[in-house]
């Protein structure tokens, strides 16, 4: 079957456990309430309170804002299809719901690495933050980590679309995602291998530099702080990203960095419902528990309210 004329694809979902389709349904319909309510409440917040308007907040915005992006690309299809019997997929349409989701999960990438470098300018040079991270600069790197994950996608995306597909038109997957499209082609996938490893691998390890560099010296600092609050307060800026990146950085590099031959596609559905659905639903939370400006715009917003 070639792939000009592959007309739709069939995506066979998470499982084919029918008795299932209602909790699971029930499940990740909660969990993508909670990442448009999280996310859109924190882009509202940023937006609205001008104790707010700081470098780290905007990065926060945009990373909410991709977060939503991409869970829209790929949740409510998969709702769709647990009550719907017919889970096709135009070819368009999966096309269209892989570059969404690729371009806005490398953006993701490049603002995580961004913020950490925010946050060893804050940390390390607090006296010239106002001065290095400039409304300017940090437009500029929100801009440059849009373009990058636009451009990233559309190679990728390029690589796909070139790819016969006659082996079958049964996704064994819950979208469209680039692994489980090089099960169905009978093409040499061998050079779209290589572009993710290359191009992706360039992307992710200059971010994980940046990362591991910029934590290597706010850790540097935190140490010769004397004040135990002071530690305390510059280590407590800093762990809600960690743990974003943690989380975001295992995932993505267990699911693409390993050889075609490994991946195992029961497994890989798991670990595409962690970094698909669960991180973007995750993010608001880590980055808002312990926040003690966004606890303080929170209580200034509903004081205003019942004014």
């Amino acid at each position: 079957m070639n792939r000009s004329l592959v007309k739709e694809f069939t995506l066979m979902g998470l499982t084919d456990r029918t008795e299932l389709y209602i909790p699971l349904f029930i499940i990740f319909l909660l969990a993508y309430i909670t990442t448009v309510l999280g996310n859109a409440g924190i882009i509202s917040l940023i937006k609205v309170d001008r104790n707010l308007q700081k470098p780290m907040y905007l990065f926060l915005c945009n990373l909410s804002f991709v977060d939503l992006t991409y869970s829209s690309s790929v949740t409510p299809k998969m709702l769709q299809d647990l009550l719907s019997e017919s889970r096709t997929i135009s070819f368009e349409g999966c096309a269209l719901q892989m570059y969404i989701f690729v371009s806005f999960a490398t953006v993701e990438c490049l603002l995580l690495g961004v913020m950490a470098y925010d946050r060893y300018v804050a940390v390390c040079r607090p006296l010239s933050y106002n001065v290095i991270m400039s409304s300017i600069l940090c437009l500029q790197l929100v801009i440059l980590a849009y373009l990058g994950g636009l451009l990233t996608a559309l190679v990728h995306i390029g690589f796909v679309l070139r790819l016969n597909f006659c082996k079958s038109n049964i996704i064994s997957h819950f979208f469209c995602d680039i692994p489980p499209l090089f099960k169905l082609s009978c093409s040499d996938i061998s050079a779209n291998i290589v572009v993710i490893f290359i191009l992706g691998g360039l992307i992710t390890m200059t971010c994980l530099i940046i990362i591991l560099a910029s934590y290597a010296n706010i850790v540097l600092a935190i140490v010769r702080i004397r004040s135990p609050r002071g530690r305390y307060k510059a280590f407590s800026t800093c762990t809600s990203h960690m743990t974003a990146v943690t989380i975001f950085y295992g995932t993505v590099i267990f699911m693409y960095f390993r050889p075609s031959g490994s991946y195992a596609l029961q497994q890989d559905k798991v670990v595409s419902v962690f970094y698909s659905i669960l991180i973007p639903m995750l993010n608001p939370l880590i980055y808002t528990l312990r926040n003690m400006e966004f606890k303080e715009a929170v209580r200034r917003l509903v004081k205003k309210k019942h004014k």
